[in-house]
């Protein structure tokens, strides 16, 4: 885990649970600690939807710990069969990520063995430090998705950029290759988290007014882009070592995946508004791209097996390009505030498939 505001906030919200819990006198205040940090979420839709999720089952979980208490006695074997049941109910509502405090206010609930007073003490515990997690959640350092990964995409651009730079020409040491590239696999998944925290909050949360849209499906081209970066990777590193080739082979490839960096950077840039418009630079790339293609074709057709190896590259480098060509597209819609077509936002409607 990052240290980062969350683990502050965590914090905060157990002293803040605890505070509460000893000045009206509930025992024992652990219990609020344990709910504030099973309630702390990374955004501020998930803490409400889960303020409200945990209400509805931790009033079910309570009642029914009540009843049980009342007509079973607190044994290990009626703990078990309540929380198997409560369990079984969060299930069928939907609600799986409540179902960890529900269960540890149904244990609290049925030691009290049906005393009212006593298991509303413990519910009341549990309300406290969900409430407690929600409060600081929003008023100190509020999650911000949307500029965390605007931040976040800079950096794990540079990641890719260097290895795309280097993997053709194959300068980094293997173990020095293999951290690096494990490292910007993570970071994609962890951009393809805040895109899903971002998507959340935008469409749940407020009015997902046009401008919001067309951000949304700039932001996960963008992710898409970076994807298919990675994927060049994997290509290079599965096959094209293993094919024969020649050093113009390698200028070839390097000159090409170079000029699609520059293109992904200028791209970067100009959705930032640091750079002019430049409509025409996409519609080189596509051109490039295609010419890339009808170079490699016509000069390895009818080559050895082995050389097919080379096309497995080519075409990942290709389908990269196409990609940024398309974001381009995008930036240059978003900036001039025309409409988007209806392809690029199909790539709103799909799901994230990232390896």
């Amino acid at each position: 885990m990052v240290f980062g505001a969350r683990v502050w906030k965590t914090g905060m919200a157990v002293a803040l649970a605890l505070y509460i819990s000893v000045w009206l006198n509930f025992t024992p205040p652990v219990i609020a600690a344990v709910a504030a940090i099973f309630a702390m979420q990374p955004s501020i839709y998930r803490s409400w939807r889960y303020f409200l999720e945990q209400l509805q089952t931790n009033v079910l979980g309570a009642v029914l710990a009540m009843l049980a208490g009342m007509v079973f006695s607190p044994n290990a074997i009626a703990i078990g069969i309540v929380c198997i049941l409560v369990i079984i109910i969060c299930l069928r509502m939907g609600m799986e990520e409540t179902i960890g405090l529900t269960l540890v206010t149904v244990v609290a609930v049925m030691e009290a063995s049906g005393e009212w007073q006593f298991a509303l003490n413990r519910f009341l515990l549990s309300l406290i430090g969900i409430g407690c997690a929600f409060l600081i959640n929003i008023l100190f350092f509020p999650p911000k998705p949307k500029e965390q990964f605007a931040l976040q995409i800079h950096s794990v651009f540079n990641k890719m950029s260097l290895l795309l730079r280097t993997v053709i020409s194959d300068e980094m040491k293997e173990t020095v290759f293999r951290e690096e590239k494990e490292d910007l696999e993570r970071s994609i998944q962890s951009l393809t988290s805040k895109y899903a925290l971002m998507e959340e909050e935008i469409k749940k949360m407020k009015r997902a007014g046009f401008s919001r849209i067309r951000q949304l499906v700039i932001y996960k081209q963008k992710l898409l882009a970076m994807s298919k970066g990675l994927g060049i990777l994997e290509a290079v590193d599965e096959h094209y070592f293993q094919a024969a080739r020649t050093s113009q082979t390698d200028q070839f490839f390097d000159a090409h995946l170079e000029r699609l960096i520059k293109f992904h950077e200028h791209i970067l840039l100009k959705f930032d508004d640091k750079l002019k418009a430049d409509s025409s630079e996409g519609l080189q790339i596509e051109a490039d791209n295609e010419q890339f293609m009808s170079t490699l074709i016509g000069k390895y057709e009818g080559s050895s097996p082995g050389m097919l190896r080379l096309s497995v590259v080519a075409a990942a480098m290709y389908d990269y390009g196409h990609q940024l060509a398309r974001l381009d597209k995008l930036v240059e819609h978003y900036h001039r505030g025309e409409a988007i077509e209806k392809e690029p936002m199909d790539l709103l409607l799909r799901s994230m498939r990232l390896k």
